[in-house]
Order: C-alpha cells, then structure tokens, then sequence
C-alpha cells in the first residue's frame, strides 16, 4: 500500500484552528502497512472522553468551534482525522479503501490510545463509522450523540445523495472546500475554504475522498451484512442516545425517525433540532454542543 502523507506547511496559514496535533501508529491488518492517524487531545486526561467523528470530505477542523467548549465543561475531547483526511495518512489508490478497512482502522487507534468511557459524537460517515466501533467494542462507550448521519443497511439511495455518489465518482474536479461550503447553511470564508482544502496538495491526495461516497450501503452492497449486525446491537442498546439533526439537510432530514423508538436508549432523551445544513458543526455549533453536555454530563 502506497501511503502520502500532506506536507506541515500546508496547514501553516490555517489560524483558527489553535490546537496541537497529536500522531498515533496503527498497521492495516490485512497487509501490516503503517498508518499515521493524527487526532486533537484537548482537557483533562484523565476525565471522560467525547469522541467527535467527522464524515466526507471534511477533517477534525470541522469541529473547531466545539472543542474549546466541551475541554472547558471538563471532557477529554478527542478528534481524529480518519485515514484518507486531514493531518491522517492517505493511502494513495481508491482500491486500499473500503468501509471494513475504515472501521477496523479507527478500532485499532481507540484501541491504541485505550479510550473508555467514550460520549460518540458524529455525523455523516463519522456516524457510519463511530455506530459500527459503538456496536463492536460497545463496553468503551457510554452514550451518542448523532447529528446528521446514520447507519444504512440497504435502503434506497435518497435523490440529493445518489447525485453527490456520481459526482464524486465522475466529476473532472472535486473542490473540496467548495464542496464543503456548498453543505452549510452560513457562508464560509475564503481562509475557511482553504482550511479544508489545505490536506489535498493535489488530486492524488483524493482517493479516500472520492471512493468514500461509493461505500454507503444504499441498495445492494456487501457492506449490508456488518450493517445489520450492527443494528442488533442497537436495538439492545439502553445507554443514552440522542439525536440531534438539522433542518436543513436536503440528505439526512428526517434521519433521526430510525432510530428514536427503535435503540432503547433513545427513550427520554431531549432530542433536538439544530438550525443549519448537512454540516451542522458549521452552521449551529452552540446547539450542537449544548447536545454533546447533555449525555456526557449524565454519564
């Protein structure tokens, strides 16, 4: 497996994003190729972790204005890159991916690092990813937190996501920060479009971007089987389980109805709507957040 690794200076123009990065080991367990994950650790070490999971094609700097604000109510907020983004290492063919390979790699680093107590906080493939770690290792977590996101086994691609998947796969370019920008509801700076964009040199930088879309198991897909499995352990799930998603996400909107009733620990929980588009972080970080403090502080 051919590995790029995004060069520091691509990050060096970026000034909103004041946190040190933080690089864990992990091999790939089908060849033993050496990964570099790279993750923001900020508070207490030793207090209970909130797991914030970003999704496509973003990276931890999604979270930026959530961080600050969760370290300071006293959790150890813990943000990786997942491999292909951000601060990660990217793999450089489409074919070195897969979803299995994305949920075995995240398992190891928490393994790695030995998380517990773990709030999961995701969205969009960090939901499809951090549900799948949630239904694996279940006894490291105690509680989610999902905003615009889920955990697909099969279901008809809705219209806005089959269209992303063939633009994703067929477009000549791929601007990520546009496309990012293109998911909020608030209109992003020219230095925040940069941000997202500063982990992709080039396109050969793009491969887990692009193939990402492809994985979503939406109809036939061999992904349907570990889907399922997953869900019977949801559905046995009691510990809290709060759902906050958007208004506004052409995508998602609606999402939250597969799981209120369905995981028992939904039950109770002050399930919320959040005022943005597909990347919430962005457009309502402050109601994202007061959801986060609402599970971590039960636990």
């Amino acid at each position: 497996m051919r590995i790029l690794r995004t060069p520091d200076n691509q990050f060096a123009a970026i000034t909103d994003f004041p946190f040190l990065p933080n690089y864990a080991d992990i091999a790939d367990a089908t060849d033993g190729t050496a990964l570099r994950v790279h993750y923001i650790d900020e508070g207490p070490r030793d207090a209970p972790v909130v797991l914030m999971m970003h999704g496509e094609p973003t990276w931890s700097y999604l979270y930026r204005h959530m961080i600050a604000p969760v370290a300071a109510a006293g959790f150890r907020v813990v943000a990786p890159d997942l491999v292909g983004f951000g601060r990660s290492d990217k793999p450089a063919r489409k074919a070195d991916y897969s979803y299995a390979r994305h949920v075995a790699w995240m398992r190891s680093w928490i393994e790695t690092l030995d998380l517990t107590n773990i709030t999961l906080v995701c969205q969009d493939w960090g939901s499809l990813i951090g549900l799948r770690l949630v239904a694996e290792m279940p006894e490291r977590f105690s509680g989610v937190v999902l905003s615009n996101g889920g955990l697909p086994a099969g279901q008809d691609a809705p219209r806005a996501f089959a269209l992303w998947r063939a633009f994703s796969k067929w477009s000549p370019v791929f601007p990520i920060g546009k496309i990012i920008a293109k998911g909020t509801k608030r209109q992003l700076s020219g230095a925040e479009i940069a941000a997202y964009d500063a982990p992709f040199p080039d396109a050969s930088y793009k491969a887990g971007a692009r193939i990402f879309p492809s994985f979503v198991p939406l109809g036939a897909n061999v992904a349907v089987p570990d889907q399922l499995k997953a869900w019977a352990v949801l559905e046995r799930w009691e510990k809290p389980f709060l759902c906050c998603f958007s208004d506004g996400d052409p995508i998602t909107r609606g999402g939250d109805t597969l799981f209120v009733g369905r995981v028992p620990g939904t039950a109770g929980q002050p399930h919320s709507t959040l005022h943005g588009g597909h990347f919430i972080q962005e457009d309502d970080p402050a109601g994202f957040v007061t959801c986060i403090l609402k599970v971590a502080t039960a636990n």
